[in-house]
């Protein structure tokens, strides 16, 4: 790998990826805050880049931005020259890994192409453990020869990476997988909540779940040390598991459906995140909501 690549966006699970990735092929890096570029130069093989600007002189640019929104102020428009993307040079390869609109990909896909400038949504999934251990699963749309390059550098972050289609394809698996996993946690919670009120253990219910056939990630891996435990970190913020499953519910919505449980879901989650107030909850802190609306306490 003897590419140039630059890395913006330098948060939560940004920084133990350029740690990861630096490890195969030099970074230059960027981000909104001073202190994240800092925190990320301190490690070998990365380098802060002066201006945003710089990063458009790679051939390959790494996004891992919170949203669409943020893409396209990052990105400007691809006609303008004195932007970010008004510089990208053609046959420069955009690697998106941030949670992004998939119908906003196919839309940037489109506009980049006309300048000779490649996509690839490439979304993760595992959250900042498996991230810190280079662990993670990455779902990549793309064409199959813009795939293939961009594979080397996947795989320095992930240990399971997997062409799903085109572009803007593996940003929808992405909210959907997302959904899924919030399905399960609230389900999970909601079940817990029930047995606690009829004088389970919910300990014991969890660890019996575990062994039967109603267990889940949730069950597995949150809900006994985040829950029970009352840690409530599992590094996933409230706010962003809402924007994802807000986008997979849109995605539902452009397709002509109405899926009724992940409606509910996502009312529910909302609604905890309307009830937490302001700042950065957990995702795992729906339980707090769920236990103010039923009376019914998990943790401890």
């Amino acid at each position: 790998m003897t590419d140039a690549v630059t890395f913006i966006g330098l948060g939560t699970m940004g920084q133990p990826m350029v740690r990861n990735l630096a490890r195969a092929v030099p970074v230059a890096v960027h981000d909104a805050d001073p202190a994240a570029i800092d925190a990320a130069a301190r490690n070998e093989g990365v380098t802060a880049l002066p201006s945003l600007l710089d990063g458009a002189a790679a051939d390959v640019v790494i996004l891992m931005l919170p949203n669409s929104a943020v893409v396209e102020q990052v990105l400007g428009d691809p006609g303008d020259p004195t932007g970010f993307a008004g510089r990208l040079r053609p046959g420069t390869l955009v690697v998106d890994m941030g949670s992004s609109a998939p119908r906003a990909t196919q839309e940037w896909a489109g506009r980049l192409g006309e300048r000779g400038v490649v996509m690839v949504d490439a979304p993760v999934s595992g959250g900042p453990r498996k991230a810190a251990t280079a662990e993670l699963t990455i779902m990549a749309g793309g064409a199959a020869e813009d795939y293939e390059r961009a594979l080397p550098l996947l795989r320095a972050m992930g240990t399971s990476v997997t062409r799903v289609g085109p572009a803007g394809s593996a940003h929808a698996l992405k909210a959907l997988n997302n959904l899924l996993s919030a399905i399960g946690l609230v389900g999970a919670l909601e079940v817990l909540t029930t047995g606690a009120k009829f004088g389970l253990d919910p300990r014991v219910m969890l660890d019996v779940i575990n062994r039967s056939t109603g267990r889940n990630q949730s069950t597995e891996v949150k809900i006994g040390p985040e829950v029970l435990d009352g840690r409530f970190q599992v590094g996933f913020s409230l706010p962003l598991t809402v924007k994802d499953i807000t986008t997979a519910l849109d995605l539902s919505a452009s397709l002509g459906l109405a899926p009724e449980v992940s409606q509910a879901c996502v009312r529910f989650c909302r609604a905890a995140l309307a009830d937490l107030g302001e700042g950065n909850p957990d995702q795992s802190e729906i339980a707090r909501y769920l236990a103010k609306v039923t009376g019914v306490e998990l943790t401890g």
